[in-house]
């Protein structure tokens, strides 16, 4: 027998209140004076309108720039063998060098090989000693998903700067970038700052010359004037001494309990950064990003690893924040709008207005259809209903999620599949009284028996929504996220709510019929 303990019942009517709670902001009428933890669920580009964009990363402008830096470490490690060369040159996919010496070119072609990891270095077989250095189709689709996900990572900083609340930022395809932007009505802003440059690049600060002096003009011709992220301004050197196409990876570690941001670089970077060190002690580095310096540590050891750390007055936050400009602006990329659309508002409500319609026509015919086939019972399962749908929305609430037009198709599918558990069980109490069975036995026997099954039937629908969720992408996604949260609160109000609202009545009016 099912046991009223006050532990569980305590347990599940914290629940119950905790998702009612956090469902309140959604029928609350003014929303702006909510605190952030405590606000309603964020509705998508087709319910509050706004923007899209869909962006194209120039690919050919990343390749281009790579073959450039491969073609001056190619010049490097030539001159560091003392190997004569002639016509170095790089083109959209490939360096090129010619070298006469039918004996210097094995050690100039283990060489290139070193320069960077994915390269593949050929030589023309008709003698003249043409070599040939290009990128693996492996190392290229790797190179394209990481300029992929960092530029999503620049964009989605951008975008952040404009307030946009819940904006969808994702990747689509090999080279196109995915960007809705829920409330804003004009894409033209939008664009503009998508359409700036964001270069990561690593210079040395001109010790020799003060800000003062430079703002009078006495400035070298291969200095210039750099503002800092926080108002401050410095003379930095304007050529780089590494790119930040050269940058892997930046995290944040801890260094004496002090939060600092490690980072890394690929091969070529690597010996860069390290000979930049090395000659360069107790010099300041400026790390530039969009033209604006954000950080300007000195430089207290030769890094030769290829990885180092940039220490400061950080605190876990701000070493947070660095560590993703380091990252984001690790592989930039020229965007170019492909296609731009608005939705209004109009529209949205429209959309709204119809699918609250919807559900309530839906959510008023499954309670009909409960009171008359299960009378009292049917009653209570409509109670469960309400509150499956209140903690529904707690829960979309609480995690975030932005609810888009498929999201209220997953939310009306919800409504009906919420009583199907329910009516399991209740047709099964009503089988066990007519084999003869005592109510209390039969109702024991009911919830018991058709618990497998309802199991069973709800991890199957799971499991449909995790696959939609995993190979679909936006909105297909929202449905399938609405759909699971929808039968996991399902499956606790139908079962365990209902439950105990069943053997309270029956231990509060002890019946000797089934009020069915």
């Amino acid at each position: 027998m099912y046991k009223l303990s006050l532990q569980r019942i305590l347990i599940i009517i914290a629940i119950c209140l905790t998702g009612v709670f956090f469902a309140v902001p959604n029928i609350v009428p003014d929303k702006t004076n909510l605190p952030k933890w405590w606000q309603p669920v964020n509705l998508g580009l087709d319910l509050q309108g706004g923007s899209s964009l869909l962006l194209q990363v120039k690919m050919d402008d990343v390749l281009k720039d790579k073959m450039s830096t491969l073609e001056d470490s190619a010049r490097q490690a030539l001159r560091e063998h003392k190997i004569r060369y002639q016509n170095l040159n790089s083109d959209k996919d490939s360096v090129s060098v010619k070298i006469a010496d039918y004996k210097a070119r094995d050690k100039a072609k283990e060489s290139f090989r070193k320069l960077d990891e994915g390269l593949v270095v050929t030589e023309d077989e008709n003698g003249e000693g043409l070599i040939s250095i290009q990128y693996s189709e492996q190392a290229l689709a790797q190179l394209a998903s990481r300029v992929i996900d960092q530029s999503v990572s620049i964009v989605r900083r951008r975008i952040d700067e404009l307030g946009t609340k819940e904006p969808i930022v994702q990747g689509q395809g090999s080279d196109r970038i995915l960007v809705q932007l829920p409330g804003v009505q004009n894409p033209e802003s939008v664009k503009i700052l998508l359409g700036k440059t964001a270069k990561m690049s690593f210079h040395l600060v001109d010790e020799t010359t003060t800000v003062t002096q430079a703002r009078r003009g006495k400035i070298s011709k291969t200095s210039r004037i750099m503002s800092g992220s926080e108002g401050e301004q410095y003379v930095v050197i304007r050529k780089p001494v590494v790119g930040g196409e050269n940058l892997t990876d930046a995290r944040v570690t801890f260094d004496g309990g002090r939060p600092v941001v490690s980072f890394r670089f690929n091969t070529i970077g690597g010996r860069k950064f390290a000979e930049v060190t090395s000659n360069h002690i107790g010099e300041r580095l400026a790390i530039v990003l969009d033209n604006e310096v954000i950080s300007a540590p000195n430089i207290q050891t030769a890094i030769t690893g290829g990885s180092g750390q940039i220490t400061g007055n950080f605190t876990t936050q701000s070493a947070n924040d660095l560590a993703l400009l380091l990252r984001s602006g690790a592989l930039p990329a020229p965007l170019e709008v492909l296609e731009e659309r608005t939705v209004g508002a109009g529209l949205g409500a429209d959309s709204i207005r119809d699918g609250v319609i919807a559900s309530a026509v839906g959510f008023a015919a499954v309670v009909i259809f409960m009171v008359l086939a299960y009378g009292l019972f049917g009653l209570m399962v409509d109670i469960t209903l309400i509150l499956n749908v209140a903690i529904m929305l707690g829960i979309m609430s609480f995690i975030g999620t932005t609810l888009t037009l498929p999201g209220i198709a997953g939310i009306i599918l919800t409504i009906g599949m919420a009583v199907d558990a329910n009516i399991l069980i209740f047709e099964r109490i009503r089988e066990e009284v007519n084999r003869g069975r005592s109510i209390r036995d039969a109702i024991t026997v009911g919830f018991t028996e058709a618990y497998r099954t309802i199991v069973d039937s709800n991890l199957t629908t799971i499991a449909a929504a995790l696959v939609l969720f995993y190979f679909g992408s936006g909105p297909v996604r929202g449905f399938a996220v609405t759909l699971t949260i929808g039968i996991l609160t399902s499956m606790f109000t139908s079962v365990t709510v209902s439950r105990l609202m069943v053997e309270a009545w029956m231990a509060k009016f002890k019946p000797t019929k089934l009020p069915l």
